[in-house]
């Protein structure tokens, strides 16, 4: 009897990582470690209720209810969100209105002291755009990276002041300000703070007319800088405000702030607005980014516009990106969009030479808990982007150093999840002239002489505080999917997800014991790769960045990877395309064995004792009132993904036709669950008591079978394929259709006339890595006992061999009873045949 494949069977072809076919490099010492994959649990029940309720698939519900979203009136809004807040709702955000309102109406001299990133840039310009539709006419002020450093100082107060400004408001900055605030106030000059950073330590407030969502109790207290801009000129009356949505939903993006409550309503209306955008300076962006405006969605936001209007505060100072937004002239749009996007590469070349060395500086410092790596020539404004290169590559929290000969170096850290990065540099204070940050990112200065200080306090603190589990990389998973579901359809349904960023990141999608496949180098420099992955009998396109042309599977071997599922479009035609996160050697939990015999002889004689049943003559399936499981037809699924989907929502009962051949396919690739054959679970239907989840991977051959799937309280998973049915056909024949096996055991007899103990267990089980099951043995041993063809001795046991003299089968009662039950079975699994996947 061949083996049967566990779900449709790829050829085991090796990949080529290279064009040439060279054996794939030893990864450097200190090289990211495999991932561990996290399913966490979730409610079954509540998923089922939010496939059936909103119409979505079992692929969405699965990620939704992961991520807490359960009520489906709760799921209507988070899905097409409306959430409008009060602009309002800021404590103390009337005396920020009057104050702004006075100076307007006396003409004083109004600045809006924004930041260099993109929240900065854009809430800069926000403001700016509203106080002109009052009617005043502000100037501002960028700070530059390298010369003024981060928020307002006592310089540009003291500037300021010089100038005979009025009004100050900060954007984007100033919570932290007190002292600077103190001193403009002292030098004339009124104060309002717009900012969305934490406050001091010691809870200290600048002493002036504060707009903070934190600070104000604001019902969305995760606005970015530029979302607080809005709400201020919202409250002001502006009736433009509403235009300014695209650089609310750039800035959220951008900063990097959650993704929940009204922050989602203020990116898709202004992912919306932007597609239409009325600023020459956007439309200039769009052109040169090569961002199509029908197919934007917050990827572009994050990693095309953003980066460009972020490299000019990297490398120079920001004018030239608030210039871009505010400019009403084209061709002077086109001239800066072109400026910005030659900025943004130079400082991908920039930051490409300084990872290449700081992963060479990384290399051969060899393993270490953290790194600390310093360099002269290394420009401060990216080596943060360069230090999250390292925590990715290496999983180990990294701090870059930018040198400049004997002044203070600038430092950039990046951590992992589970260690503290501030409190790392309290621990190395001692050696810094300053920090600050919070427990993933922090900036810091030391001086060069203190380096090897700093990094030999943040190793042993790492040391200290790493665990082995921090050490190894989670990749979370929101949903189990077969490769029968990753369609055009399943991606454009989880854009429903968007806008996806932080605090709602993309849908990591896990399939299990796929196969990778054709594998082949893309992209400039062949730094990507394109490949085919098979899963459960079906094939996607797939890709992986940054890989330098390789993909993991080169030996065929089956595994078990996470993607996002992309609607790619490429010169006109739109296709569901995978993109590769991680990928992993399955690690298969074990599989207990329910309802098998511990011992084989004794099992047969057993068989011998059961009384015969001939079928029910009716075809249906019956249950009476013990069915009460869930059933779910899930047959165009991969068994695979099924079972490590109902493996996070509790306990699972793998049900097959054969169950050593079944294990054989199994235990490779999946694990955590419990297996039973269909006769042992038909004779102790108990055997499913407890179990929360009943997996069928092969189907049924009587109503008594399919009635015991159906016994108890739960769900009950038909998952069964072309491939399953034909095996449990073959087990039936194996079990039922005796004539071919009855005539191999009587010849085997008849050679040796008499067999005892080992001997005859031998021959019971017949050639083969499974041979005979202890059930057809003892059927096979009825029968030619009954026709008087063999004796049995029970107490010994042995088996005779007891004439040859002509018969017939049909003489034997158990021949046709179990005759009977065959045919049956036959007419059975002909009812059984899956849906065709579409």
């Amino acid at each position: 009897m061949p083996e049967p494949a566990l779900i449709d069977p790829v050829p085991a072809s090796a990949l080529s990582p290279s064009p040439a076919g060279e054996a794939e490099p030893a990864p450097p010492r200190g090289e990211r470690p495999a991932p561990r994959f996290e399913i966490a649990p979730y409610d079954f029940a509540a998923a089922l209720a939010l496939e059936r309720e909103l119409s979505i698939s079992h692929v969405l519900a699965q990620a939704l209810v992961r991520r807490g979203h359960r009520d489906p009136a709760a799921v209507r809004e988070w899905l097409v969100p409306t959430t409008r807040h009060d602009p309002h709702a800021f404590a103390g955000i009337e005396d920020a209105l009057s104050l702004v309102r006075g100076h307007i109406a006396a003409g004083s001299p109004i600045i809006v002291h924004g930041d260099y990133d993109v929240d900065g840039v854009c809430a800069t310009a926000v403001m700016v755009g509203a106080l002109r539709a009052l009617g005043a006419s502000p100037a501002w002020f960028l700070p530059s990276r390298s010369e003024d450093g981060y928020g307002l100082s006592l310089d540009t107060v003291t500037r300021l002041a010089a100038r005979g400004v009025g009004l100050l408001i900060t954007v984007d900055c100033g919570i932290t300000a007190v002292e600077e605030v103190a001193a403009a106030r002292a030098a004339g000059i009124d104060v309002i703070v717009t900012d969305h950073h934490s406050p001091r330590v010691d809870g200290v407030l600048p002493d002036c007319p504060i707009v903070h969502p934190g600070v104000g109790g604001h019902p969305n207290p995760d606005l970015c800088g530029t979302g607080v801009a809005y709400k201020l000129a919202e409250a002001l009356g502006v009736a433009s405000a509403g235009e300014d949505l695209e650089l609310v939903a750039l800035a959220t993006v951008a900063d990097l702030v959650p993704l929940h409550d009204e922050n989602r309503r203020l990116v898709r209306e202004g992912l919306a607005q932007l597609a239409g955008t009325r600023r020459v300076g956007l439309r200039a962006l769009l052109e040169v980014s090569g961002t199509d405006p029908s197919a934007l969605d917050a990827s572009s936001l994050g990693f095309r516009l953003a980066p460009r209007l972020n490299a000019a505060g990297r490398l120079r100072r920001a004018d030239a990106a608030l210039e871009l937004l505010l400019t009403e002239d084209p061709d002077r749009a086109r001239a800066v969009a072109l400026e910005l996007d030659g900025l943004n590469a130079e400082r991908r070349a920039v930051e490409q030479r300084i990872g290449w060395e700081a992963e060479a500086l990384a290399d051969r410092m060899g393993e270490r808990s953290a790194y600390v790596l310093a360099a002269e020539g290394w420009h401060p404004g990216v080596i943060g982007i360069v230090a999250s290169r390292i925590v990715e590559r290496f999983h180990r929290p990294a701090i870059l150093v930018a040198l400049d000969g004997e002044h203070p170096g600038r430092g950039s850290g990046r951590s992992i999840p589970g260690f503290d990065l501030l409190g790392a540099l309290h621990a190395a204070a001692a050696h810094l002239e300053g920090y600050g940050g919070h427990r993933a990112a922090a900036g810091l200065t030391v001086r060069p002489d203190r380096i090897e200080a700093l990094r030999g306090a943040i190793e042993a603190h790492a040391e200290e505080m790493l665990t082995p589990e921090l050490l190894v990389p989670v990749e979370r998973v929101d949903a189990v999917v077969s490769g029968s579901e990753l369609s055009l359809a399943l991606a454009e349904e989880l854009l429903a997800l968007e806008p996806c960023g932080m605090g709602n990141p993309g849908v990591n999608l896990l399939l299990t014991g796929a196969r990778f496949e054709a594998a082949r180098v893309m992209g400039e420099g062949g730094r990507h790769a394109r490949f085919s992955v098979a899963s459960g009998g079906a094939r996607a396109s797939a890709v992986s960045f940054g890989c330098d042309g390789r993909v993991a599977g080169g030996d065929g071997q089956p595994l078990d990877a996470t993607f996002r599922l992309e609607r790619n479009v490429w010169r006109g035609v739109v296709e569901p395309r995978l993109a590769l996160r991680q990928a992993a050697e399955c690690a298969p939990g074990p599989i207990e064995v329910l309802g098998e015999p511990d011992t084989y002889l004794p099992a047969v004689l057993e068989e011998l004792e059961r009384a015969l049943e001939p079928p029910p003559l009716s075809p249906q399936a019956s249950g009476g009132g013990t069915s009460v499981r869930t059933i779910l037809d899930r047959r165009v699924e991969s068994p695979l993904a099924v079972l490590a989907d109902v493996r996070s929502a509790g306990r699972v009962l793998a049900v097959c036709a054969d169950v050593p051949r079944r294990l054989t396919g199994l235990r490779p690739r999946t694990g955590g669950f419990a297996l039973v054959g269909h006769a042992a679970l038909t004779e102790r239907p108990e055997l499913a008591d407890g179990f929360d989840h009943v997996v069928v991977l092969d189907p049924p051959a009587s109503a008594a079978a399919d009635a015991a799937l159906r016994r108890g309280s739960g769900y009950t998973h038909f998952v069964w394929s072309e491939a399953e049915l034909r095996f449990a056909e073959q087990m039936h024949e194996l079990e039922h259709g005796l004539r071919a096996s009855l005539v191999a055991l009587y010849r085997s007899l008849r050679a040796r006339q008499r067999v005892i103990g080992g001997e005859l267990e031998h021959l019971l089980r017949g050639e083969g890595p499974h041979g005979r099951s202890a059930r057809l043995a003892g059927r096979l041993i009825r029968v030619l006992v009954e026709l008087e063809l063999v004796s049995l001795d029970r107490e010994l046991p042995a088996l005779a061999f007891a004439g040859a003299q002509p018969t017939k089968l049909e003489h034997s009662l158990a021949y046709r009873v179990y005759s009977l039950q065959y045919e049956e079975g036959q007419r059975f699994l002909s009812r059984a045949r899956p849906r065709r996947r579409t």
